[in-house]
Formats: structure tokens, sequence, C-alpha cells
């Protein structure tokens, strides 16, 4: 745990030098300009307070509170423009340092006894905001404290590394400020223009909480680690040593990251991203299978669905094959009818599969919802709410679908991802039913995946954090905006049309408003979530009211909308061809996630 302290100390103090957050060091000197020899301090004490709380507690108040963690960022661009405001009208800043003394005096009486504030409470409230807001560039060790953080697993051992990650980023800010602070001070001595720059970083304040305000920010934070691209590979060659990564899988109640290795490597190595998922990673090897080591428990389940809780020690002796699922993603829905196939055909032979719904948007964690789609699709088999991502963590998984098979052992033996290839996981099922005693004669019923020869549009996300090929002129930022569509929209291209509001993961169009898309496919679906049952939408191909082509949960043009869930909006029934789509929302608080195509 010391190893693990000494070098989460590192790292936070590293992140002075991160790119991402070079944009936040105006407001640092800005807030320095003025006040005393405690200012400094005090801005470095606001931001380790405010970083650690936020970053350690704010899913439990977003959980149990129910508080937007935006509202903090709000109340912060506020107080950040007020202190630009202070410093471009001094008289009003003489009068605001006063008040916050005043509001902070019993912890400036604590901290400096009954000396002069020297500005301590001005810096202290400024830092406090500025904690709020700054993102720093997450490597490994922030990344875990973030996500124990998020599925409300904070303990002593993840606040003592967040403190001392913390501890570390405020000696070089103090530095910083500090430095900020003496060279404001001698130009006191030697320039009337002190007054005159202490304005300018004022408007500078204003502007960066504007930038804030309009998540502009993260734009420019992100252009600055595309031009600096080796400060990632910095961060990491300091984090992701071995004794380290052992420390914070032992921190994330993993007990070593050969939890999910092979004899050879660890099975995310083996996964790497932009692998083509279409295609088993891991295939058999003949008649032999790889034994890629001991399969993660089961954890974090938040509920468990047809069955009571499940472990893999208590299914020691059975096969057992475990399906990551969500419920809104046509790719996983493709593969329901052979994952029932296999359920249904091995699951007398001492076959168990475990169906891990890990949701993709927030609508997915709702149980009910979850419970609905079971009964829709006539899923009978055994699954499990995996709400927080632990299991899927755990097996450090990236997909939709994924499978992976487990022998009577307990050991994985074969890994697919995606679609396809149904018939050789019915092989190394059968395989290793024979090893475990329980041989099979007949192979399940299996339906084949669907073959694509052509150039069918990809699965296309439509809020800000996967928004792809996306052709309105305006930029897509997150909040609201006015779009407007493009001359002509190329092939695979979305726009918007009127007024949207854009978050990470969904857009909310306004009363009225629009998205069109030109697609190639045979089938066309949407997640959808109406703002109240009844709700409609209405669909135009190739600028007519939709009537041939209108798939199964469309009529007479329109779709009514009953809950967040995939609906298909088009449907050629095999005949193929390039389209432009628009589909006219006509209620307010519709949420639109994702297409997919088929």
């Amino acid at each position: 745990m010391i190893f693990l302290l000494f070098f989460s100390f590192l790292a936070g103090f590293a992140t002075i030098l991160a790119p991402c957050i070079w944009p936040l060091l105006p407001l640092v000197l800005s807030v320095s300009s003025t006040g005393g020899k405690r200012k400094p301090f005090g801005l470095t004490l606001g931001v380790m307070t405010s970083f650690s709380i936020f970053t350690l507690f704010v899913s439990y108040l977003e959980r149990f509170l129910h508080i937007d963690p935006n509202v903090f960022r709000l109340i912060a661009v506020i107080i950040i423009g007020l202190l630009g405001l202070a410093l471009l009208f001094p008289s009003l800043g003489a009068k605001f340092e006063v008040w916050i003394s005043q509001v902070l005096q019993p912890l400036q009486t604590r901290l400096q006894g009954n000396g002069e504030s020297q500005g301590f409470g001005g810096g202290y409230v400024a830092g406090f905001s500025i904690g709020l807001v700054w993102a720093p560039c997450a490597g490994p060790i922030l990344a875990t404290i973030a996500t124990l953080a998020a599925t409300q697993s904070v303990n002593f051992q993840v606040i003592l590394v967040t403190l001392a990650y913390a501890l570390g980023l405020g000696i070089p800010l103090f530095l910083v400020s500090l430095g900020g602070s003496f060279l404001f001070a001698r130009m006191r001595k030697f320039t009337k223009y002190t007054g005159r720059v202490q304005q300018v970083f004022g408007v500078i304040m204003i502007c960066v909480a504007l930038l804030i305000y309009t998540n502009y920010d993260k734009t420019i934070q992100l252009k600055i680690l595309e031009a600096f691209p080796s400060y990632g590979s910095l961060v990491n060659g300091l984090e992701t040593n071995k004794t380290v990564s052992q420390q914070l899988d032992a921190l994330k109640g993993v007990a070593s990251a050969t939890a999910a290795a092979s004899s050879d490597g660890t099975l995310a190595g083996q996964f790497p991203n932009g692998t083509d998922t279409s295609k088993s990673q891991v295939s058999t090897g003949g008649l032999g299978l790889a034994d890629l080591g001991p399969a993660p428990e089961f954890t974090g389940i938040a509920q468990w669905l047809n069955s009571r809780p499940l472990t893999l020690a208590q299914l020691k002796g059975k096969v057992v094959l475990v399906d990551f699922w969500t419920y809104s993603c046509i790719n996983c829905l493709r593969t329901v009818p052979n994952t029932k196939a296999w359920y249904q055909q091995y699951g007398p032979d001492n076959f168990v599969l475990i169906g891990v719904h890990t949701p993709e948007f927030a609508f997915e964690k709702e149980t009910a919802n979850v419970q609905k789609a079971l009964k829709q699709f006539n899923i009978t088999y055994p699954v499990a709410q995996d709400n927080d991502y632990q299991t899927w963590n755990a097996y450090k998984n990236e997909y939709w679908p994924a499978q992976y098979l487990i022998d009577a052992k307990g050991h994985i033996r074969k890994a697919d991802f995606g679609e396809g290839e149904y018939d050789k996981m019915d092989d190394a099922i059968r395989q290793l039913l024979t090893e475990a005693g329980h041989p099979v004669q007949r192979a399940a019923t299996l339906v084949k995946a669907a073959g694509v020869g052509y150039d069918q549009t990809p699965e296309s996300y439509l809020g800000t954090d996967r928004l792809e090929r996306f052709a309105s002129p305006e930029k897509p930022v997150n909040g609201l905006q006015t779009y407007s569509l493009p001359v002509s929209l190329t092939n695979h291209h979305i726009a918007y049309q009127g007024a949207w509001t854009l978050s990470d993961e969904a857009a909310k169009p306004a009363q009225g408003s629009a998205l069109e898309i030109q697609f190639t496919a045979d089938k066309v679906y949407l997640v959808i979530g109406p703002g109240k049952k009844g709700d409609t939408v209405s669909l135009f191909l190739d600028g007519k009211v939709i009537g041939a082509g209108s798939g199964a949960d469309a009529a007479n043009g329109k779709v009514i909308l009953d809950e967040h869930r995939l609906y298909n909006l088009v449907d050629f029934k095999g005949t193929l061809g390039s389209h432009r789509l628009r589909i006219q929302f006509n209620n307010t608080k519709t949420s639109v996630y994702a297409f997919t195509f088929g």
C-alpha cells in the first residue's frame, strides 16, 4: 500500500505537466494576481478539497440525494465568473474579498490563528471552484479511483490513495500560484499598470468561465492532447509498472490481473481495441481449445432474473457460457435465438447459460425494463444485471455481444465477440461437455448469422460521446443548440434540424425538430425513449411519408412510442438500397440514442 501511495503522489505531481489542464492555469495566475501571501495557500487547499470530495463522493450525492453533478459545475462557473468581475472592477473585488473572508472566518482562524487573512478566503473559494471543474488526464490510478467512486466502492484505502494524489498535485499548484503572487507583488513596485494587468486577467477568467459553461474547454483540452501525445506515454510509463498494477487490482477487489489471464498473457492483451469483432478472437485449435485461465467470478450484480443468485464456484463441474448483452443492442438480439437454442438443447446435460446484462444506456439499468425484454424475447435462462460494470470489468470485456465459454474446472476455454461462428461455439460446448463426462449426441439447431454483401451503414450513436459522420453545418456540443440540414447528405451520414439538446449518450429534439440519415441497409432500428407513453414520431423516406418499407413498429407513416426500447422503423424485407430517412419529432422530451441496421 505504501508503494501505491507513493506512486499516487508522483502521478498527482506529474499532473501539472498535463496539457489537458493547461487551459485552467490562467485561472490560477488570475487568482494569484491579487491578495496577500496566504492566497496561494488558500487556492491550493481549495483545489485539493473540492477535487478530493467531488472525485470520491459525487456518485453518492447523485444516487442518494438525487443531485445532478452538473449543478456543481454550474456553481463553479458562476463563482469563477464573479471572481473575474471582481478583478475587472477593483471596488467590487474589495467587497467580495471582505464577504468571503467573513464567510470563511472559522476555517481561516483554525488554519492561521488570529492573524491577517491576506486573501486566504478568496483564494480558497476560487480554488474550490477550480477543483470542481478541473478534469485531469486520467491515468490508471485516477481511473481506478473514479471507477470505484462511481460504483460506490469507496473505502479507507481508496480515500488514502485519493489524498496522496491530491497532495501530489497540490505542491506544484502551490508553487505556480506562489510564483504568480510573487511576480505580481514585484510588478506593483515597478509599474503603474498592474491594475490594468489584473483587469486583463479578469477578462481571461470570465472567458474561461464561458468556455467551461459551453463545454468548449473540453474541446480545447482534446486538441492540446492531440498536439502533445507523448504526455500519455509519460504518465502510463509512470503508473503501469507491474507492482502498481497488482496493487490497483487489489484495491478494486480483484485478486490480480492474472484472474483473467491465459498461460502466456492477459486476456485483455489478446483483445485490443480495433480488432474485428465479427470473428472469434480465440478460436478452437483443431480438436483442442485454448486454456485462457481461471474465469473471474460474478461480482457487483444488482439483480438476478429468472434465477437465484449464482456463483462460478457453485457451478464447478458444469460447462458455463457467459453471454454479455444488452436488450437495445440489435447485434445482441440477433444472437438470442442461438443462446436460447443452446440453453434448451444442452441445459439438461450439465450446461448453464448466464446472460450478463450490462447496460449501454442509463434506461437499461431499470430492472422493470429488462424484465419486459426477457418476456418479449422469451428468454428463460438466468440473467444477471451488471449495472455498475463490475463483472464486465472483471472479464476485461469491451464488446456487445461477447461470449466466454467456461469448462467444468472453471477455466475460460473460448471467447467470441460479435455475431457469427455459432457452429464453432456449438462444437466447443459439446467438446467441453464430453470432457466433463456428459457427452451429447445431437447438436443444437442454430440460426446462421446474416451475411452482409454490401456497404451497410454501421451502428450510429447520437450523443456527443460517440457521434460520428455528423453532417449538419453546426458543430455538435453538449447543451441546447439549433442545427440545420446540409445541402446534400453523404451515405452513412446524419444531420439534425431544429433545436436539439445533446448529452454524452443521447440527443433530445424540441417539438417539430427532425433527424435525417442517408443509409444503406435492409432494416433500420433506432433506440428511442418517449417523454411519455403515446408520443409519436413521423417517418419520411426519400421525401415522402413512408408506406412500403415500414418497419414492424411503424404504421401510417408514424411510430407510437410506449417505452425506452429499440424500434424497427424500416424493413425492406430483403430489397436492398440506399435511402434518406427523415424522422420528425411531434412531442417534447423524446430522447434518441443510437441507430442499428440489418
